[in-house]
């Protein structure tokens, strides 16, 4: 990779940290219409991280929520196209590779708030238990300690409803 490129990919993550920056102060349509412009300029073929990174970021900026688990599903199918990538080639039943398995609990965390807010419980609860599952990848600190916190505040909201609590997911299946 060249120095420009290696610039030129920096100031991506640059410019969503901005967007991100006024999202966390409150100032979503502004942080949506920026996250939108650089989705543009980087499409829906552009650099895996990237759009995960944006697409999560883009979800947290919605206020449909039905428009949020769009972007939320865009981020994960990002990340499996980064965890793809880094694999070398292996088949898509091969574990994520390391450098993205962090993400996964966050991604799956967030897909089951949607669905929670879509009324859809089931559906949740089959994210939540992936999220549970992959927070194995998660480090001892901060971050790690409020997925997991998060997690289990969303495992027992779900607790409360009506319908079966988490399940394996069918990969964890004999």
């Amino acid at each position: 990779m060249t120095e420009q490129q290696e610039a030129s990919e920096d100031a991506v993550m640059t410019r969503i940290g901005q967007a991100v920056i006024l999202l966390h102060a409150g100032d979503r349509e502004e942080a949506r219409n920026r996250l939108g412009e650089i989705w543009n300029e980087i499409g829906e073929d552009g650099d895996c991280l990237h759009r995960c990174t944006l697409a999560h970021y883009m979800a947290d900026a919605q206020d449909d929520p039905a428009d949020e688990l769009a972007w939320d599903l865009r981020a994960l199918t990002a990340a499996d196209g980064l965890g793809r990538g880094l694999r070398d080639g292996l088949s898509a039943h091969h574990e994520p590779h390391p450098a993205v398995r962090v993400f996964y609990p966050s991604l799956h965390l967030s897909l089951a708030a949607d669905y929670v807010k879509l009324r859809r419980p089931e559906t949740a609860r089959v994210h939540l238990a992936r999220a549970r599952a992959a927070t194995g990848a998660l480090a001892d600190d901060a971050y790690g300690n409020g997925v997991r916190a998060a997690i289990a505040r969303l495992e027992r909201r779900l607790a409360a409803e009506p319908g079966r609590g988490p399940r394996p997911f069918p990969e964890q299946h004999p």
